[in-house]
């Protein structure tokens, strides 16, 4: 891949806008590879590309299908305790809409 003027020093790469406009599979591959990305505009504030960090733990419904298999190999269900239970029904009763007028 051939980038014209990008600069390139230990794994962050500078592109202007219109190079990456020619490229942009391009660039995202590099992304995915592991390099940051900064694009630049003379008018604007440069942007920065990256891939997103894998999220840790598991999906909930993997828990629920180890629970599930749990259950079934050992014949019976776990019983929520009863203290934590009535936590999170309070939690679930007192929640509140997200406010997301700050992302406007």
């Amino acid at each position: 891949m051939q980038f014209g003027s990008m600069i390139e020093s230990m794994e962050t790469i500078r592109i202007s806008e219109e190079e990456a406009a020619r490229d942009f599979a391009g660039i995202l591959a590099r992304a995915r590879a592991g390099a940051e990305i900064v694009i630049e505009n003379a008018t604007s504030a440069p942007v920065v590309l990256r891939a997103a960090e894998q999220p840790r733990g598991r999906p909930l419904s993997e828990s629920i299908a180890i629970i599930e298999a749990r259950s079934k190999a050992r014949g019976y269900e776990a019983v929520m305790d009863a203290e934590f239970a009535a936590d999170m029904r309070e939690i679930i009763a007192n929640r509140k809409p997200r406010d997301t007028s700050a992302w406007d």
